[in-house]
This record gives C-alpha cells, sequence and structure tokens, in this order.
C-alpha cells in the first residue's frame, strides 16, 4: 500500500472517532454518539406541537401524535375495527382466530396476552400489590383499585344517559341500563323467568333446587340468600337498625320503615285501577285485585279447595293435619289461629272489651 494511501485511511479514522465526555466511551460514527448522549443527558429533541411532550426518537414522536389525530391506520381484516399500533391489532386478532399462546404453569390455564396471564397468576400466588392508602385494602389490579377509590372519595364518574343518575362502578351502570331497556339475559331453563342480573338467576334455581346453603347457627335455620340469614339473625339478636324520626319506632328492615312512614304522611302510592282505591303497599294491592278478578291462585293439594291468599291456604291445611302452633301458657289448650287464642284468653283475664251501645 503506498504512502498516500496510508495517509489516507488515517485521516478518515481520525475524522470518525468520538469520544463520550460522559463516559469515556468512544465511537466511530457520529449519529451513534447523538443516540448515546441522550441516554446520558436526558435530552429528547423531538417535541410534540400539541401537548409539548418530548421523544427521544422521531418514530415515537410519530406514533404519539396519533392521540391528537385520531388516526388509526392498522385495521381488523375480519370486523373492519381499527387500531392505532400495529400491536394492538396483533391482539385484536386472537378474539378472530381464538388463538391463547400464554399458558399457565399451574393450572394450564391459556391466555391472549401476557399481562392477562401475569394478573392471574396471583391467583395462585395470593399477590395482591396495589394498596389503598386510605383503608389498607389491597387488589390484584390497578383499574380495581383506580375503582376502589371511589368509596372514598365519593365520586361518580359514570353516568347514565336516559336519567342521568350516577356511579362509581361501570359495571354498575351497566347493570342499571337494562332497567331502562328492559334487557333481561338471564333466562331459568326450568320456567323460563329472566333477569337482569346472573346473581338474580342464582338466587331464582334455588327454588326449584331446595337448595338453602345459608345456616343460622342459633336455631338452625336455613336460608337459600345470605340477606335473608342476616335479617332472620336479628330475630335472635333483636338488632332493630331502622328507626322512625317521628314516633322512635324501630323496624329490622329499610323496606319496613319506608311502608310505616306512609302511616305519617299519608301518602298510598299504590291505586286500584278497577275502584281507584288507594294502598301504602304494593302487595296490598296485589291482594286486592282479586277481589275483581276471580283468581285463586292457592289450591289445596288435599281437597283441591282454591283461595286468594297464601296466608289463606296455610291455615286451611290445619283442618287437614290437626296442627294446632298457638297454646295457651294457662290451660294448655291450643288453637289454629292466633287470633282464636286471643279470644281465648279472655276467658282466663276476664277481659270483656265489646261493649252494647244499648
Amino acid at each position: 500500500m503506498s504512502e498516500l494511501q496510508n495517509k489516507h485511511l488515517c485521516t478518515r479514522s481520525e475524522e470518525h472517532q468520538f469520544t463520550s465526555d460522559v463516559h469515556k466511551k468512544s465511537f466511530n460514527i457520529s449519529q451513534t454518539l447523538k443516540l448515546h448522549l441522550r441516554n446520558n443527558t436526558g435530552k429528547w429533541p423531538f417535541k410534540c406541537d400539541v401537548c409539548t411532550k418530548s421523544f427521544k426518537w422521531s418514530s415515537t414522536l410519530k406514533l404519539h401524535l396519533r392521540n391528537h389525530t385520531g388516526e388509526r391506520p392498522f385495521t381488523c381484516d375480519v370486523c373492519k375495527k381499527s387500531f392505532k399500533w400495529s400491536s394492538s391489532l396483533k391482539l385484536h386478532l386472537r378474539t378472530h382466530t381464538g388463538e391463547r399462546p400464554f399458558t399457565c404453569d399451574v393450572c394450564e390455564k391459556n391466555f391472549s396476552q401476557l399481562s392477562h396471564l401475569k394478573v392471574h397468576l396471583r391467583t395462585h400466588g395470593g399477590e395482591r400489590p396495589y394498596k389503598c392508602d386510605v383503608c389498607k385494602k389491597s387488589f390484584k389490579r390497578l383499574e380495581h383499585l383506580k375503582l376502589h377509590l371511589h368509596t372514598h372519595t365519593g365520586e361518580r364518574p359514570f353516568t347514565c344517559d336516559v336519567c342521568e343518575k350516577h356511579f362509581s362502578h361501570p359495571t354498575s351502570l351497566k347493570l342499571h341500563l337494562r332497567i331502562h331497556t328492559g334487557e333481561r339475559p338471564f333466562a331459568c331453563d326450568v320456567c323460563d323467568k329472566h333477569f337482569r342480573q346472573s346473581s338474580h338467576l342464582k338466587l331464582h334455581l334455588r327454588i326449584h333446587s331446595g337448595e338453602r346453603p345459608f345456616m343460622c347457627d342459633v336455631c338452625g335455620k336455613h336460608f337459600s340468600d345470605s340477606s335473608q340469614l342476616k335479617l332472620h339473625l336479628r330475630t335472635h339478636t333483636g338488632e332493630r337498625p331502622f328507626k322512625c324520626d317521628e314516633c322512635k319506632k324501630s323496624f329490622v328492615q329499610l323496606q319496613s320503615l319506608k311502608h310505616h312512614l306512609r302511616i305519617h304522611t299519608g301518602v298510598r302510592p299504590f291505586t286500584c285501577d278497577v275502584c281507584y282505591k288507594s294502598f301504602k303497599r304494593l302487595d296490598v294491592l296485589k291482594f286486592h285485585l282479586r277481589v275483581h278478578t276471580p283468581e285463586r291462585p292457592f289450591t289445596c293439594d288435599v281437597c283441591k279447595k282454591s283461595f286468594k291468599m297464601s296466608s289463606t291456604l296455610k291455615l286451611h291445611l290445619r283442618t287437614h293435619t290437626g296442627e294446632r302452633p298457638y297454646k295457651c301458657d294457662v290451660c294448655k289448650k291450643s288453637f289454629k289461629q292466633s287470633r282464636t287464642l286471643k279470644l281465648h284468653l279472655q276467658t282466663h283475664t276476664g277481659e270483656q272489651p265489646f261493649t252494647c251501645d244499648v
């Protein structure tokens, strides 16, 4: 090689040798040095004109701008849904193909996304990394914690477009909307009755199965619903948490208090369409409507006699069984009805409440 060629190579080598003052690292290409310096100096030269956010790479800025322009260049060939990122489209396509490439090593359940698998693994390890600073309750997912915080702040960001009622959780809004749409997507296979919520269907099915999984520890009575057991326990504890501000009378259930308040207000919101008689309670109106119709839906299995009210059928059945559940503490005589016992007690007390006006 000639001396002139050697000199030329040395010159090119000197021109392309750069050194970083941060780490004393050498680079042969100026562009590589620029990129290296961004990692150490924190200078991000590509700025968004809309929100002034800056980025290391021009390609990242280009992707970011789609948040402002709404551009969705990646379209699904199956359902024509569009996405901002190619990675989002790739994940979406798995909903059509059914592909679930991520498998749990514990239970072998499959997932379409790695993030879903990571969240699922917490069900095996019991990990709850997201903690509420107020009540210290922990959650497996960040979005669940964010929704939980609404219970402390009172925030209700989810609004019904029909009645403008507000909700703290999106699922609560979804269930509420079925009141307006009339949607009842959960059907009973036995009687074809429909329900708005799967939990309501689950409770209903116990009517057919006879299942009563909730037992009272005091008397051993069983219930199909935990809320029924909770109410029942108050018969043992004597708890009556709902109090009337007018007369200080207390009640086991909130609904009972609401009915009671109508005594003070005189409100009778339920009106008969036939005779226009009004009632304080809906169930009383339903019983009343049978006066106008020949309907007698409660039938005795023994003699086939029918009745308008279930309570009347219950009393009638005692004529067949001989049951007399109401006993006099004085003479031990028993009766089929409580009102008959009440009248009988007057023979012991000497009480004569019925007076002739003449």
